[in-house]
Parts: structure tokens; sequence; C-alpha cells
């Protein structure tokens, strides 16, 4: 997989360059550079960065980053890339800690005990602010409130017919609503009504040709009826839209083990491992790397 310009940084981290620049400067970030070419950076600086940028939104001054990066360059040498490692310290405000091993240090290398806790979602709503809505303004309102009822409804089997009425009523209203689609698409996909869910994610993709969840759901459904090639496909269109998802790297994982292809699952093993340690395939892709 090759590398990303420090244009494609900025894109997909939402960073801006000159705010890069300094941190490539201060020696926050680090990066190869070619003769002529702009600064070459890798997945894992991707991380990093997606890393820093949460940390900030946490409330963590960028000073208090630094010296702990720099804390666990001396105390914890053998750590590999330890920006992409920290994250908030559990129970100390504006403070971090670096998960090691599977354990939380400090930037003094001692180990930090880890709280227990529910981690909430924050669900994305749209929201259109002016006063005296125009025709298609109001369609649009009506579309974003048909969708968010179908996302009340979409989780039970039971209230299916009821999502699938609310997603309609939403497209009816905004045929445009790329995400409407999309969620009417998986309801149906989730009764076994194939055909018209394909329909509803071509339409998706149409609409929107990077949809990322539309790429996804057409991989699955591909994937469904032995069609490889095509899923493949479909995922890395995914993964090219947001490289940062460990949920798509799982499903390329899985996916090039299927086409017995195991030195390409095992790099979308490890890079899911960079993104998620903890998570629900942590164990089986340490396994795989390890094997």
């Amino acid at each position: 997989m090759g590398g990303y310009t420090l244009g494609d940084v900025s894109r997909i981290c939402g960073v801006a360059r000159r705010r890069l620049r300094y941190w490539q400067r201060t020696q926050l970030l680090e990066s190869r550079r070619s003769p002529g070419a702009d600064a070459a950076f890798d997945f894992s600086d991707l991380v990093a960065v997606r890393r820093i940028v949460a940390l900030l939104e946490e409330g963590v001054p960028l000073r208090r980053i630094r010296r702990s990066l720099q804390g666990l360059r001396e105390h914890v040498p053998e750590m590999d890339r330890p920006l992409g490692a920290l994250r908030p310290a559990p129970g100390r405000a504006r403070d971090v800690v670096a998960r090691h091993s599977g354990v939380l240090v400090g930037s003094d290398g001692q180990l930090t005990l880890e709280l227990v806790g529910n981690a909430g979602a924050a669900d994305r709503v749209a929201s259109f602010g002016a006063r005296s809505p125009d025709a298609e303004q109001q369609r649009r309102l009506e579309a974003e409130r048909w969708f968010e009822r179908g996302g009340k409804l979409d989780t039970t089997r039971a209230t299916y017919a009821e999502a699938i009425e609310a997603y309609e009523r939403a497209v009816a209203a905004d045929p445009e609503f790329a995400d409407a689609w999309c969620n009417l698409g998986t309801v149906l996909y989730n009764q076994d009504r194939r055909a018209k869910a394909r329909g509803c994610f071509e339409r998706t993709l149409a609409l929107e040709p990077h949809h990322i969840e539309g790429h996804l759901n057409m991989a699955a459904i591909f994937e469904e009826s032995g069609r490889l090639e095509s899923a493949l496909s479909h995922y890395k269109h995914a993964l090219a839209a947001d490289p940062l998802s460990a949920d798509t790297h799982v499903s390329l994982a899985l996916l090039y083990q299927r086409l017995s292809l195991p030195g390409r699952a095992r790099e979308h093993w490890r890079r899911y491992l960079q993104l998620d340690p903890d998570g629900g395939w942590a164990d089986a892709a340490r396994r795989y790397v390890d094997d």
C-alpha cells in the first residue's frame, strides 16, 4: 500500500497543512521526504494524526502530548510509534497514557490502572438553520424527520416495516438523500429482500460515489453471492474514502483470507490492530499476524 502526501493527510484527517507542517517542524510527527516530492507519510502517521486530533478535542494541551511522547521515547524505547498509542488518562483530566502490550503506561513508563466504563456514540444529525425555509428546504427538513424516525426503528425486527416506511418517506421527500437510501437498503437486506436492497445501495452510490457504507453494503452482497472480486473492488473503494476505518480493514482481511492471499490479509489485520487494539477482532487478528 502506497504512502500519503501532506495533502492526503490533511484531507483524510481534517487538519490544515500548515498545522501538519508545524507538527513536523517540532518533531511531533515524523515523515520521509524524497527530492522534489511532498512529505510522504505512511498509515501509522494517519493513525498518529487522528490520535492527536482526538486528544486535542478531549482538552489535552499540545504541550502535554509532546511531553508525554518525549517521556515514552525515553522510558519505553521499545515502544514502536508511541504517538498512535496515546489516549486520555482514566480519571485524570487533560492527562494522557499509552497502551503498550495490553496495558496502560504513563510517560514515565509506570503502569496505570484502567477503569472500565461505557462509551457513548454521538449520532450524526443534519440541521438547516434558515429562519424561513423555502420549499426545497422544507422537503429536506421533512426528509430529515423521517430519516431520524427510521433510525429509531431499524434496529429491531419487529419494527422493520415501520422503519422501511419512514425511510421511503424520507427518499420521497428528498430523492437525493443518499444516507436514507443506504439505510433503506440495509433494512431490506435484513429482511432478506436482497434485490431491492441492492437497488437501494446502487442508488446510494449513484448519488454519492464515495459513500463508505454504500460500498461496504454492496461488497457484502457480492461476497455473499460468491463474487469475491466484485466485493474486493467495493471494499477498496470504501478504504480509499476512509483509510482509518477499522471495520473495513477487518472485512478486507477476512476476504483476502478467503482469496488465499495471506500476506495481504496480514497487512490489514496489522492495520486493524493499530486502529483498535482492544476491539472485538483483536485476538483473532493477533493470532493471524503471529502465525
